[in-house]
């Protein structure tokens, strides 16, 4: 088996979750299916998706997380803020050289968005 990205989310309120990622976030929309407040939607993830479908009666789990690199995180951060999107954890470098800063959507999923510096060894191909 070859795969090479998958993240699917079941909201506990759909619509409310689509506006976020799409909205607040800006994650460009692949495609819906369905139809009605429990359609679903593949929004874009750099080279893979995330799929916002069906409805769960309870939100995930506190361990559920997503990492999503970005390649500017001080410029994402202003982004977000004027977009009044609640920063868990400000930018900052982690003990593994990676820049980091934490928000959660709505229900409570956190989201590690992470910047890989240039002199990371993330960056190099020995």
């Amino acid at each position: 088996m070859d795969v090479l990205s998958s993240r699917v989310l079941h909201p506990t309120d759909p619509e409310r979750s689509r506006v976020f990622y799409r909205d607040a976030l800006g994650l460009a929309s692949d495609r819906e299916f369905g139809s009605g407040p429990e359609r679903g939607t593949v929004l874009f993830l750099g080279g893979g998706f995330l799929e916002l479908s069906g409805r769960a009666v309870e939100p995930p789990a506190p361990e559920v997380a997503l990492w999503l690199q970005v390649r500017e995180l001080a410029a994402v951060r202003r982004e977000l803020s004027e977009r009044d999107v609640a920063i868990l954890r400000e930018p900052r470098r982690a003990p593994w050289g990676l820049l980091e800063m934490w928000i959660a959507d709505p229900d409570g999923v956190r989201i590690c968005l992470v910047e890989v510096p240039a002199e990371h060894p993330l960056r190099r191909r020995d």
